[in-house]
């Protein structure tokens, strides 16, 4: 689970990077490293291990740029290595990019650009996807911003990146597909991150961007366009997000700490949505599609990981008090077959961030064949929120751990309220 932070504005740009490094290295990874622009050069430190040997390497240095861009990366292409660690340089060391996600066509684009010349030194997919972009520039004589929707058009995969320039020093180009990537707005300055989480002591204000989206970040303000050039208007998004929601608050580790948060995310999944004297459930975010959820002939639950365990739950509970069929589906082979799916059958997609690359794909197909999508996720304006019919927040907090555990506990409380709903709707059970 790599990470991604980013700042353009005027303050020192290092110390904002680092912390948000630090911040994301709940998600685990195997190396950090950051890009910065020094008197005018463009500057990579990195380094395999934790943060803080980053920060080792960079002791006694005195950094004053106020652009850079900083990772943590959990190894895919090429072993953990400082070679292999992100920012990755172009091939004429004026481009630096951090990326996650996989190019899956960059053999190719590998093989074309050697054929022309250049040469690489890592092994990774993200340094060919930095030098197929400078290649494109040189080429077609364009500025980095096309070159770089121009790559977007040819590339195969997921992808989240943010690219800084030497050329171009106050500017950062930032795209995504089927990898989170969320712009923070300050007053003259910019955050880019793979999630809030390192962000959100500077600012509450955030543009989520979509699949296939490019924001062009200056100093003086940003502009977000598709990979066909069409200008697209952002949608900000006002984080309900405290700082102290995201440290360890005395506890040894976020795991030990999100378990223990559990009542309390239960009690606020529950919270506004029972009427405990009059014994009715009261869920707004499925109502205009209650009567189809009811009325269902069969439910396909698609999820990965925990919120797939989360479903199979589910799949008990609801055939038990609503006699509904259901069919639980891993997202990722769900996406890469041909399911069967009619129209106006249900669909249930869970996802704690809301971001699930397969899950999305999944939702995708569904609608494409007719179905109508219930969303259960964690995060606000997510992905999956927006992509979907109606569903239902979790309401559990932000999920610092990897390991799902407040999350799961939350899935289940919203998942049983909707089969107690549907049930009490059907009459298989006569109250809640």
């Amino acid at each position: 689970m790599c990470g991604i932070v980013a700042y353009l504005g005027n303050k020192p740009a290092f110390p904002i990077l680092i912390n948000g490094l630090k911040r994301l290295e709940y998600r685990g990874y195997d190396s950090a490293g950051v890009a910065l622009l020094e008197d005018g050069n463009l500057t990579i430190y990195k380094k395999q291990g934790k943060v803080q040997q980053l920060e080792n390497l960079t002791n006694g240095h005195t950094f004053d740029s106020t652009v850079g861009i900083g990772h943590t990366r959990w190894a895919t292409h090429g072993e953990p290595s400082d070679r292999n660690a992100h920012p990755h340089f172009s091939s004429n060391r004026r481009l630096a990019i951090i990326h996650n996600g996989i190019i899956e066509n960059y053999g190719a684009l590998k093989t074309e650009l050697q054929e022309e010349g250049y040469t690489f030194e890592s092994d990774t997919d993200t340094e060919v996807f930095i030098t197929f972009i400078e290649d494109i520039q040189k080429t077609l004589g364009v500025s980095l911003e096309e070159a770089v929707r121009v790559a977007l058009t040819k590339v195969v995969g997921a992808y989240a990146i943010v690219i800084m320039s030497q050329d171009d020093p106050g500017k950062l180009i930032a795209a995504r597909k089927g990898s989170p990537l969320v712009i923070g707005l300050g007053k003259g300055e910019y955050y880019v991150a793979s999630d809030a989480t390192p962000i959100i002591e500077f600012t509450n204000e955030v543009v989520y961007l979509n699949d296939e989206e490019i924001a062009i970040i200056t100093r003086e303000g940003f502009e977000i366009v598709n990979t066909k050039d069409i200008p697209q208007k952002p949608y900000i998004h006002t984080l309900d997000l405290k700082l102290e929601a995201i440290e360890k608050g005395g506890y040894e580790h976020f795991m030990l700490k999100e378990i223990f948060e559990q009542p309390r995310s239960i009690a606020d999944c529950m919270r506004g949505r029972i009427n405990a004297a009059e014994g009715r459930l009261m869920l707004g975010g499925i109502r205009n599609y209650s009567s189809a959820l009811t009325n269902a002939q069969r439910i396909v639950i698609i999820a990965c990981g925990t919120s797939w365990h989360a479903g199979l739950v589910a799949e008990y509970l609801f055939e038990d008090i609503c006699r509904i069929p259901i069919e639980v589906e891993y997202a990722s082979e769900f996406r890469y077959r041909n399911p069967v799916i009619r129209e106006g059958d249900i669909v249930i997609a869970i996802s704690q961030s809301g971001e699930t690359a397969d899950t999305l794909a999944a939702i995708e197909l569904a609608k494409s064949k007719g179905a109508i999508v219930f969303g259960v996720v964690n995060t606000v304006g997510s992905s999956i929120s927006r992509a979907t019919h109606e569903g239902a927040y979790l309401h559990a907090g932000p999920e610092i751990g990897v390991a799902s555990t407040k999350a799961f506990t939350a899935q289940l409380t919203v998942l049983t309220m909707i089969a107690l709903s549907v049930a009490q709707q059907k009459g298989t059970i006569s109250d809640v």
